[in-house]
């Protein structure tokens, strides 16, 4: 009885332990504001943007920085993503992720990030 007990309470703790929705504004750890460069990825094609300009980088972190990083329950690995954003405070990048993916732990998102993302893309200039 003891050991069926004690498996009950070790599992409630270790689900209590599990992701946790956040926004990108809850879990970066340096301020927004001082994010100086954006490179975004497209994975579909292999080509690089990248923009330094100080309004377009607010105007896009305005957009995206309350959207919500829901866990996604399926967390099995995956290949491939369509677009990946770093954030770079001068030359050192402080946050890269894709749009449904942060370190190993996978997400969707509310509301979608992939039109915002593909709309800030579509606006930079070609990077090589």
């Amino acid at each position: 009885m003891k050991r069926i007990l004690l498996t009950i309470v070790f599992t409630v703790f270790l689900s209590g332990c599990g992701l946790e929705t956040w926004t990108i504004d809850e879990y970066y750890k340096n301020d927004l504001v001082d994010i100086s460069e954006i490179e975004v990825f497209d994975g579909s094609n292999g080509s690089s943007r990248t923009t330094k300009n100080k309004e377009e980088i607010q105007s896009f972190i305005k957009e995206i920085k309350d959207i919500k990083f829901i866990p996604d329950e399926d967390q099995s690995e995956r290949d491939g993503f369509i677009y990946s954003i770093t954030f770079y405070e001068g030359d050192k990048a402080t946050l890269q992720f894709s749009l449904n993916q942060i370190g190993n732990d996978y997400y969707n998102t509310e509301p979608d990030i992939e039109p915002i993302v593909e709309e800030f893309f579509n606006a930079m200039s070609e990077h090589d």
